[in-house]
């Protein structure tokens, strides 16, 4: 966010004390992280810096097709070479040799068949990291080729690609009239790429044998408990003889520690009886870890002659890749949001998730909700056109509030102030055009030193309404435990929570701060000794495991009170805790926390479940999220129309947030939520030929850097509590990323005048849409 952005944000509230006023500990205080330090100065240790007396590495042989039938596997020149301890294929796994998150399809190693370029075939471990690569080099694998299918709408002709077949899931969403029809109807074809969660770093992990026979695996995990099972499933092991304990995570916008990364490891370390290492390439975390699906959207909208929403159809058809993974959550968010946070009367979608022999989808922040949204916002965009009516405009006509019905047939019982937001960033300042501003540089769509015009840059202003969906859903088990324990005068919070990025570990101590008075708070590393706390994914670590640590809070804040409130003959009740001091509401009692807790040690441990949803049914029909988000994005670009390039100017966020809890923080993730928007908007794909993945690395994949980053305005904050989440707040990072691809593409559309229909969106489109312009 720049410096003029930061006058304008509404991070802090109006008639709010002065800076050196405002209280220094908390929610709703902007308190640095922890380890703020340690990863500012490089001594914050991530899961690749681990390291072990007796140390092995790992390396993977990973198939070069897409996809093919083992003939044969030699590992016998690999086994050989000095130095190499062991090598282990899928006839060494001892127990379940396919893995899965939901559905268990995914083999450890392939045994008769390769379905996706990197597809892991056997590890080895040795005493060096190049023995070991040079090593799984060695193996001698005889495939014989067979014919990829990469295309998804061949999926349902072609030849099963695996045992289950290759629907993954089919939802067939039914809400309304199937006759009802508009007075205007408009039409569109849409293709989403295949985005990467390109973590900053890739994956890492050790594993070390314990003298019972089990294994202790230490890993950037982001869902510890659920990866434990997985392998003490494939490791034929009781699960308590398998711990996973919670290294250093180097940044998390999908499933960290792929368990085809973590399995292998564990199962040489087994064999082995040493530590072992693995530590990916940047080449192997492309190939092995889950990606974005790729999605191919027809819709068909109908209104009336108004701009008013009559029907809605549409197919939506998600890439599951290989193998399932989450692909049956995606295909559920895709169809749920598929008419977006708009009234519509009538709906009927068909979704699918297929598996191909393309490289593997699975979770990533907004799965599914994302890709839906740059459809049906081009959708808006056609009939605004048609109409003749301004893009903001028709969306306010159509827009969702609280006490609407979505198309599922849930009722939307959360704060839903769309039409807030959007009017919110359609009436803020538009930034200056650079003719008005003559003393300024003005980069030229391609940067600094692009070979451009100014005299070919055309600007662009479009509009975007993005919703998520908050927790798990379709009767997901969301439940979370913590305790929080305060001995001489520090307290301590144990929550198996994984801390991606998000700031939950930031969180956890202003809760404790807030409820207790407590300074000094402490959040404990995190193991699977502790009681499983869920994934870190759709913000339910601030709602479910900050409203665990919250209760647990609570609880040892009625240990400390009652003594006193029993001495002075009073209720806990009408004791308040601010600043560090305990004072009656009469204050007749009057003293530190620090005092009364002096000798003490206390504790409580506590749960939060919040209220349980349902699968949807044979007609897409149930009421099965917990809780939606919103965001309105405008955004503002330059296009250069004839090397049809594209420069995003501002980014104007107006963003439903329930309640700012950490302000500072808050505007980070909604800055890297936009940015993150962009890439998929204009760079990121991870292409593909054949199934083939085409530079796997970040030279050929092209992320969004400071250059590309344009000034990100928040310019509202609506803070409407939802009373039935911990605190009131929403999750914030997703929503953006779902919301800022169709901002872009709208105004990439305002600017040359013709469609954009495929994200992300490449330059020779702008160029040619300028051409027919022309």
């Amino acid at each position: 966010m720049s410096n003029d952005a930061a006058t304008t944000s509404p991070l802090r509230p109006e008639g709010a004390p002065p800076a050196d006023e405002a209280p220094t500990r908390g929610l709703g205080v902007s308190l640095p992280a922890a380890d703020t330090r340690a990863k500012t100065e490089g001594t914050f240790p991530y899961a690749s810096d681990l390291w072990a007396e007796g140390l092995l590495w790992a390396a993977l042989l990973r198939s070069p097709h897409a996809h093919a039938r083992i003939l044969s596997v030699d590992t016998s020149a690999a086994r050989e070479m000095p130095g190499v301890r062991a090598v282990i294929t899928h006839e060494d796994v001892p127990g379940d040799s396919a893995y899965g998150r939901r559905i268990a399809d995914r083999p450890v190693f392939a045994a008769d068949t390769v379905r996706h370029h990197g597809e892991a075939i056997a590890a080895v471990a040795a005493d060096h990291p190049d023995t070991a690569r040079l090593a799984a080099a060695a193996i001698t694998v005889e495939y014989e080729l067979l014919e990829p299918v990469t295309d998804p709408e061949r999926a349902f002709e072609a030849e099963p690609l695996h045992p289950d077949g290759n629907l993954v899931r089919h939802i067939p969403l039914r809400y309304g009239d199937p006759d009802a029809v508009g007075e205007i109807v408009v039409e569109g074809l849409y293709r989403i790429g295949r985005q990467d969660p390109a973590p900053v770093g890739a994956e890492a992990g050790l594993a070390v044998p314990r003298p019972d026979g089990g294994v202790e695996l230490y890993l950037a995990s982001t869902d510890p408990h659920a990866d434990r099972s997985l392998a003490a499933a494939c490791f034929g092991l009781e699960q308590d003889r398998v711990k996973v304990v919670v290294t250093g995570v180097p940044g998390a916008t999908g499933d960290r520690e792929d368990p085809g990364f973590q399995l292998p490891l564990g199962l040489l370390a087994l064999r082995t009886g040493c530590p072992v290492k693995l530590a990916a390439t940047r080449e192997e975390s492309f190939l092995g870890h889950a990606h974005r699906h790729p999605t191919l959207l027809r819709y068909r909208h109908h209104a009336d002659a108004e701009g008013h929403l009559v029907k809605v159809e549409a197919q939506l058809l998600l890439d599951a890749g290989a193998y399932a993974d989450s692909s049956a959550e995606s295909l559920a968010a895709a169809v749920a949001f598929a008419c977006g946070p708009y009234v519509v009367p009538h709906a009927f979608i068909e979704g699918w998730a297929v598996r191909t022999n393309n490289p593997p989808s699975g979770h990533m922040r907004g799965e599914g909700a994302m890709q839906v949204c740059a459809a049906y916002e081009a959708q808006m965009d056609k009939l605004a056109a048609r109409l003749g009516v301004d893009p903001a405009e028709l969306r306010l006509r159509n827009v969702l509030a609280t006490g609407d019905i979505l198309p599922t047939g849930q009722t939307v019982t959360c704060p839903a102030p769309v039409a807030e937001l959007l009017e919110a960033v359609r009436d803020f300042p538009l930034p200056s055009l650079p003719k008005d501003t003559p003393e300024e540089d003005w980069l030229l769509p391609g940067g600094p030193e692009g070979a451009g015009e100014p005299g070919a840059v055309r600007r662009g202003v479009g509009y975007a309404l993005g919703m998520v969906h908050m927790l798990g859903a379709e009767g997901t088990d969301e439940v979370s435990t913590a305790t929080v324990r305060v001995q001489d005068g520090v307290a301590t919070v144990i929550c198996a929570a994984v801390d991606t990025g998000s700031g939950f570990s930031t969180l956890a101590r202003q809760i404790v701060q807030d409820v207790l008075g407590v300074e000094d708070v402490r959040v404990a590393a995190v193991d699977t000794d502790q009681p499983p706390a869920g994934p870190a994914a759709h913000g339910r670590h601030t709602w479910v495991s900050g409203g665990a640590v919250e209760r647990a809070a609570k609880m040892v804040r009625t240990q400390l009170l009652q003594p006193l409130a029993h001495q002075f003959g009073m209720s806990t009740e009408l004791l308040q805790i601010a600043d560090g001091r305990i004072t009656s509401y009469d204050g007749v009692l009057s003293t530190t926390v620090m005092e009364a807790m002096a000798g003490k040690e206390l504790w409580a441990t506590a749960q939060c479940r919040p209220h349980p949803t349902e699968p949807l049914d044979a007609s897409g029909q149930g009421d099965a999220f917990v809780g939606l988000a919103f965001c309105a994005i405008r955004a503002v670009v330059d296009v250069d129309i004839e090397l049809g390039s594209v420069r995003v100017v501002e980014m104007a966020v107006a963003q439903d947030v329930g309640r700012v809890l950490n302000p500072a923080q808050l505007a980070t993730r909604i800055e890297a939520g936009v940015t993150q928007g962009i890439g998929a908007a204009l760079t990121e794909n991870l292409r593909t030929s054949r199934g083939l993945v085409r530079h796997p690395d970040l030279t050929g994949y092209a992320l969004p850097t400071c250059l590309d980053a344009p000034d990100i305005r928040i310019v509202k904050l609506v803070e409407e509590r939802d009373v039935v989440a911990p605190f009131g707040a929403k999750p914030v990072s997703a929503v953006p990323v779902v919301t800022s691809p169709a901002a872009v593409a709208a105004a990439v559309r305002a600017a040359t005048g013709r469609p954009v229909n495929r994200l992300p969106i490449r330059p020779q489109a702008a160029v040619a849409a300028a051409t027919a312009r022309g």
